[in-house]
């Protein structure tokens, strides 16, 4: 008898990336929600996307051996989802044969979807998943190192309890513009990239040469983060997405000053915005202002991006408010905290509203 239409949810991990993997996936009838059909398998050492894509193949399978004529795939992997609605290009060479098989595969039926879903949404196929890697641990296979993007839930630092898999922001700072060499406010202004900008861009990007478990690269809408963010999406093989709210603060009539020319400038003003957040510059934006608008902003990538490691391009002061969110800290983080330059710092949201920080302020790459 035929399945009809089916959904399929599916889902694959690595502990180490690569490491000790396995993927999970379950079938339900479309009409009423059974369950039809479960796989799960130890892959032994492999990273992130090679047991997604495992786990997709297995679910289409099981799809057409129960006779099914077409299927929801759900999937909170958004790289393989992107990759088999063909919006994003498979240039990884251990995912091409698997992208092939799946899409021959989704060919015998009428129709196949994809669709992103949150971690969350995705609970059975994940309990199933982690069950397979429990056994390829068991197995007595040795992890390789952990990569940035390891789509394995991380172990909480600290004292943290924590449930779920974090999203992982990488946050990247742009590179050197011709503010920035004086050290002058750069907010809403638009100034490029500098050539010695551009080698830091490029710098940056070549970090993340090769990593396959980023999903999404995200950036400020201004153009030297664009720029920035270009350089990684290119050795990435992904597109660039823009976030409004991922924009610096609006400095008003301190932008281009420096720190010295805004003080003489309103003395008074000046030095009661060094230390209160909800002063504004004239005809600016205060820091609590920015605060709500990059909280909004975290909400946002979070819900769009739970549980997957995202690259986020963008400025000094929604860096440091994400990393101040995450560490739960006080406005005193925003004046004593540096960020140099096309530096990486890395902030973790749990789905259970815990968060971390694991890097602030890495240079290593330039």
């Amino acid at each position: 008898m035929s399945a009809g239409r089916v959904v399929v949810e599916a889902d694959g991990g690595s502990r180490g990336n690569p490491g000790p993997a396995g993927y999970g996936t379950v079938v339900f009838a479309a009409d009423d929600g059974a369950v039809l059909a479960e796989r799960k398998e130890s892959l032994g050492i492999v990273t992130n996307n090679v047991a997604e894509y495992r786990g997709l193949i297995a679910g289409l399978e099981a799809a057409a051996e129960l006779g099914a004529s077409a299927v929801d795939l759900r999937m909170d992997s958004k790289l393989v989802v992107e990759q088999m609605s063909g919006r994003w290009k498979v240039k990884h060479p251990d995912m091409i044969p698997l992208q092939r098989r799946a899409s021959e595969l989704a060919r015998q039926f009428d129709s196949v979807t994809y669709t992103w879903i949150p971690r969350a949404e995705n609970a059975h196929a994940d309990r199933l998943a982690n069950e397979a890697m429990d056994g390829a641990e068991g197995s007595g296979a040795e992890p390789e190192p952990a990569a940035l993007a390891d789509k394995a839930t991380p172990a909480a630092p600290g004292w943290m309890d924590t449930a779920g898999a974090p999203t992982r922001m990488l946050l990247l700072r742009h590179g050197q513009t011709v503010l920035s060499v004086d050290r002058r406010y750069s907010g809403r202004g638009n100034p490029a990239l500098t050539e010695i900008g551009l080698a830091q861009a490029n710098g940056a990007a070549s970090r993340f040469a090769g990593n396959d478990g980023i999903a999404a690269v995200v950036s400020s809408p201004l153009g030297r983060a664009q720029q920035t963010a270009a350089a990684a999406a290119k050795v990435l093989g992904l597109p660039v997405t823009v976030h409004e709210g991922l924009t610096e603060t609006d400095f008003g009539a301190w932008e281009g000053l420096t720190f010295r020319e805004a003080a003489d400038r309103d003395p008074a003003l000046h030095r009661k915005w060094l230390s209160d957040t909800s002063v504004r510059p004239p005809e600016g934006e205060s820091f609590d202002e920015v605060r709500e608008r990059i909280v909004k902003v975290r909400d946002d990538l979070t819900a769009t991006y739970g549980g997957a490691t995202i690259l986020v391009v963008t400025h000094v002061t929604p860096i440091k408010t994400l990393l101040q969110l995450a560490l739960d800290a006080g406005p005193s983080l925003l004046y004593r905290l540096h960020l140099d330059l096309a530096s990486l710092s890395i902030a973790e949201f749990y789905p259970d509203g815990g968060s971390s920080v694991r890097l602030v302020n890495d240079t290593s790459h330039l």
